[in-house]
């Protein structure tokens, strides 16, 4: 018997390297908002388990939240390949699974957002459906095995963001893959195409975002940037290597503020250095209405529609972003939005994840997990 369109009572696990609303999480964060409002709105109940200090922007009578005290789990990306696995005295990160598998019984499925190898691990010596939503490319090689373990033991239960981001890892069958997706009522559609560049992340060296403060500098322009200074060393270099005036420094805000900002933008930059998993903050440009030039360099490559919702570029081509922000008034922002409408909202995304978890509790090869 299949369980579609049966409500399904799922357990989602937070990421441990920062409560949600830190910022710490980067787009996971967003990502496990947005698809819980989403899940909800399909008629499934939700319990999640995530760092204390941990907050939603809404309630719901479908919604219960377990809170964790502990230590922050340390994040892949700072860590060199074959670094081994590291938890701290104290680490959330057990606890957040000592939880889950007291209270497994209560739900259908269970679905890990953290980037790390114990919960995969666990899916191998749990009788709990632990699925996994693949959050970044193979940034380890202890993370990489893994995946690659479960993918011959659990196919089923593994997911990914884009194609591109599947490519990473070494897999025996054809990558499920969801996509992501974000709240449309909460980005307001802005149609002024004068407005300043933009560029949002982690202001991190693996974000790149020297690239686009070359591009407004040459341009003579000031360059708004949003989010979290996670690497203080690296914002200061930037800073004093470039004109004086052309960083305007916004912060790490609320999404309702930070689409308010962002939509005034008449074009986004996007320049990462390494492989990204999708590109939230390309999608909430687009939300809004504002074209993304952005290097051709994993995610991005499947999100941006060359010419319709912003233009790709050649990793590292600082002048072909330059290039494509001179042409950027040929794209409609009519488009951007259209895009984000019909491919990326939060509804679209839940009802993919919907049919993975469906597929994998149902172990039934021929579900379809398009929209």
């Amino acid at each position: 018997m299949k369980l579609i369109n049966k409500q399904l009572k799922l357990m989602l696990v937070s990421t441990p390297i920062g409560f949600l609303g830190s910022g710490k999480g980067g787009g996971v964060e967003l990502t496990i908002i947005s698809l819980i409002k989403g899940l909800i709105l399909l008629g499934h109940k939700i319990t999640l388990v995530a760092p204390k200090g941990s907050k939603l922007p809404f309630d719901s009578e479908n919604l219960e939240i377990i809170l964790i005290d502990g230590i922050d789990q340390p994040s892949w990306q700072h860590q060199k390949r074959n670094d081994p696995v590291l938890i701290p005295f104290n680490s959330v990160l057990p606890k957040l699974w000592e939880v889950v598998i007291d209270l497994a019984n209560q739900s259908d499925a269970v679905i890990n957002f953290a980037y790390d190898w114990l919960p995969l691990w666990l899916t191998k010596v749990q009788e709990i459906k632990i699925f996994h939503l693949i959050s970044m490319g193979a940034e380890s090689l202890v993370m990489k095995e893994i995946v690659r373990e479960i993918n011959q033991l659990f196919p089923l239960q593994l997911a990914f963001h884009t194609k591109r981001q599947s490519k990473d890892y070494l897999l025996n069958t054809e990558p499920i893959i969801v996509g992501n997706g974000f709240d449309v009522d909460n980005y307001l559609f802005n149609e002024n195409e004068n407005g300043p560049l933009g560029w949002a992340g982690r202001i991190a060296p693996e974000k790149g975002l020297e690239d686009a403060v070359k591009v407004a500098s040459d341009l003579g322009e000031k360059l708004l940037v949003w989010g979290l200074i996670e690497d203080k060393e690296y914002a200061s270099k930037i800073e004093n290597s470039s004109s004086k005036g052309i960083i305007d420094w916004k912060g790490f805000l609320p999404t309702i503020k930070f689409q308010e900002q962002l939509g005034q933008c008449r074009a986004f930059i996007n320049t990462p250095k390494w492989n990204e998993a999708y590109g939230n903050v390309i999608v909430e440009a687009m939300a809004c209405g504002v074209p993304v030039v952005a290097y051709d360099l994993g995610g991005p490559g499947e999100l941006i529609e060359d010419g319709l919702n912003g233009f790709l570029v050649r990793p590292n081509d600082v002048k072909g972003i330059l290039k494509a922000i001179k042409s950027i008034s040929s794209i409609k922002r009519r488009n951007c939005r259209d895009w984000f409408e019909k491919k990326a909202s939060n509804k679209v995304f839940a009802k993919r994840v919907e049919n993975w978890i469906n597929k994998g509790l149902n172990k039934d090869l021929s579900l379809d997990l398009q929209d």
